[in-house]
């Protein structure tokens, strides 16, 4: 007998050899059905493999992000075998699972169509109607590099000899078909269920290397039940109709095009946006004694190097050869601060330091990985960065994390999850500067009413981080605020303050991030409002438009007395019937649309529409510049609207 304990502490006997899945069984019927794998210590393994040993384990349930990995991956193998079945020619190589699906990588000389994923699909789902048992076997190196060869699948003989000699060789059989992974996976292809759908086509290179082949990459999305498949498929749908590309056509905030590859070209609406969110920053911080500061964009190499970012960032730095030096366009600000830092002798009384820049920076980012506003080359950061004493990161992170937690909340985003970054196997620093380091950040964490999830191992070389993630109004989550606490960069390039104790000592650097480059957040913003904006923040707040050209002189009237007020306010005057211009300029998200004619003209008068609603309601002028005014007032402000 054996004795397996669970996770509640609970432990009990059972005989040697049984299966993750028999465990399963004993424990509970409807645990059998849901679970699809068994984490066994902290390796997880295949429901179907025998325990020899005591042991402890968990039963991983479809529903699980562990579970949902799995499934996906056996979506992917699933997937294969019908490429094998239906198109035998194509060389299969590499198929993860990816978040909210899969891909894999195909070679084949013919190219894929949307027909062939429609048959591909539909022989997947005839895969898991035979319910194929799926087994485990481990291999010698070479019969698995031979096997392969033999199949004609270059591409998986490759990754097996790039293995080190010695290696067990783990491949999956299901049917007739047999691929190589490490696995686990479910008892049975029948086990994967229906929840899938295959998506779209895209190309990659072999290993990611533009000088390797060119693969077809189909990509798949799977789910635990067909009830969330359905739902993942709807919000794709809201998705596009929120994409931050379409909205910034449609309302004329901005564009790309091919003469500036990764920059934006902001349009004045979308510039206003622009301003206003840096506005709003600018009184966030400010309100937190942040000392704004503003730093060049062309530096001469050496600082690069000094700093550490030209040995690990340089492939994504732009530079430039002038008068015999090597110069580059700073990717970030952190070095620039530092120097700022060095000027003047600095007291632990003037500690902490807080210093921001809305810094523009350039990054050479692939063509390739482009994608419009959230993937640029030319962005602005708000950049920060605290200098402290050690005594006083836990409560200069506290601070920064009830700053950005408002700052999202003012904005619209009240789901914000966290997630903590430990040690990575490779650092700088003595482990008791890192022990003490993540105890800082965690307890300015919690001393915030943060949750967090552990990152292990995932912190930046120099110190622990923290990263912010918030979910949008349908459900997606965005990764966009930072904290990372730095012993590395002020060693490196010599930042100190004189001590309480006379003596020279290095201060501690706390990079962060609220919105982490404005293009980015702004893409984020848009299309969690769906263009939508609280009147606030709206570019254009309201316009006034004409019935007939009878109203144009009052509608010249009324706009003014809208932007005397402080309102942003436009006029449509154009010889289109009323319903055409109400509908181009819903097409817009306007907020409210003030229409005028004779009649309101001799009554002093609009007819106020507000964006989404069918009706209106007459209302006299006065009275709707002040309704105006009161919804405009900025989030921040709201205190203070009214006084004096």
């Amino acid at each position: 007998m054996i004795t397996i304990r669970f996770p509640d502490g609970s432990h009990r006997e059972f005989p040697k050899g049984i299966t993750g899945w028999e465990i399963a069984k004993t424990l509970s019927t409807s645990l059998a059905k849901e679970a699809v794998a068994v984490r066994v210590e902290e390796e997880l393994w295949d429901l179907t493999r025998p325990i020899e040993q005591d042991k402890a384990i968990e039963i991983i349930k479809r529903t699980s992000d562990t579970g949902l990995d799995i499934l996906r991956h056996d979506a992917a193998h699933v997937f294969a075998e019908a490429v094998k079945e239906l198109h035998p020619e194509t060389q299969i190589t590499i198929g993860p699972s990816i978040q909210d699906g899969f891909f894999y990588d195909l070679y084949r000389e013919e190219s894929f169509t949307l027909d062939d994923l429609a048959r591909l699909e539909e022989r997947m789902h005839e895969i898991v109607n035979r319910d194929e048992h799926v087994t485990r076997e481990i291999w010698n190196r070479n019969k698995a590099i031979a096997f392969f060869e033999k199949q004609g699948e270059l591409f998986k003989a490759e990754i097996i000899r790039d293995l080190p000699e010695g290696d067990e060789i783990t491949l999956y059989r299901q049917g007739n078909f047999l691929d190589l992974c490490r696995g686990p996976h479910l008892p049975s292809t029948g086990k994967l269920g229906h929840a899938f759908k295959l998506m779209k086509l895209a190309g990659a290179y072999w290993r990611g290397d533009h000088r390797n082949p060119m693969l077809q990459r189909v990509y798949g999305t799977a789910w635990s039940t067909e009830k969330d498949l359905q739902a993942y498929l709807t919000r794709l749908e809201e998705a596009e109709k929120r994409d931050h590309r379409r909205l910034g056509k449609e309302m004329d905030l901005f564009h790309l095009q091919e003469e500036a590859v990764g920059s934006v070209f902001w349009h004045p609406k979308g510039w206003t946006l622009y301003r206003l969110l840096q506005s709003y920053m600018r009184d966030k911080i400010s309100a937190e004694d942040y000392q704004e500061v503003k730093t060049p964009q062309l530096l001469d190499r050496t600082l690069w190097e000094a700093s550490g970012h030209w040995e690990k960032f340089r492939e994504n730095m732009f530079t430039l050869e002038d008068e015999n030096k090597i110069l580059a366009l700073k990717p970030m600000s952190c070095p620039c601060h530092v120097l700022i830092f060095r000027q003047g002798v600095k007291s632990y009384r003037d500690l902490p330091l807080r210093m921001a820049e809305f810094g523009a920076c350039m990054r050479n980012e692939p063509s390739g990985a482009l994608q419009g506003l959230t993937r640029v080359r030319s962005m602005v950061q708000d950049d920060g960065h605290i200098f402290c004493r050690e005594d006083q990161i836990e409560e200069e992170a506290h601070k920064f994390c009830i700053l950005l937690l408002n700052v999202y909340r003012e904005l619209g985003f009240e789901e914000v999850t966290v997630k903590f970054s430990d040690r990575p196997p490779v650092r700088a620093g003595e482990d008791a500067i890192w022990d003490k380091a993540e105890a800082q950040l965690e307890a300015g964490a919690r001393a915030s009413g943060l949750s967090y999830t552990l990152n292990p191992g995932e912190g930046a070389f120099y110190g622990p981080k923290l990263e912010f993630v918030l979910k949008d109004a349908i459900g997606r989550e965005w990764q966009c605020g930072t904290l990372q606490l730095d012993f590395v960069l002020p060693e490196r390039l010599d930042a100190s303050y004189i001590g309480e104790d006379g003596k020279k000592h290095r201060p501690v650097m706390l990079h962060r991030a609220i919105f982490g480059s404005f293009e980015r957040f702004i893409a984020i913003f848009i299309e969690h409002y769906g263009g939508k904006f609280p009147l606030w923040i709206s570019p254009v707040q309201a316009a006034v438009a004409t019935v007939t050209q009878e109203g144009d002189n009052y509608a010249y009237k009324v706009l003014k007395k809208l932007k005397d007020a402080g309102l942003r306010a436009e006029v449509d005057l154009r010889n289109e019937k009323i319903n055409n211009k109400i509908r181009k300029l819903s097409l817009q998200k306007i907020p409210y649309i003030l229409v005028v004619g004779k009649r309101e003209a001799e009554e002093g008068t609009v007819a106020l529409r507000k964006l989404g609603g069918a009706a209106q309601e007459i209302l006299a002028l006065d009275e709707v510049i002040d309704k105006l005014k009161e919804e405009a007032v900025a989030p921040h402000k709201k205190a203070t609207f009214g006084k004096n």
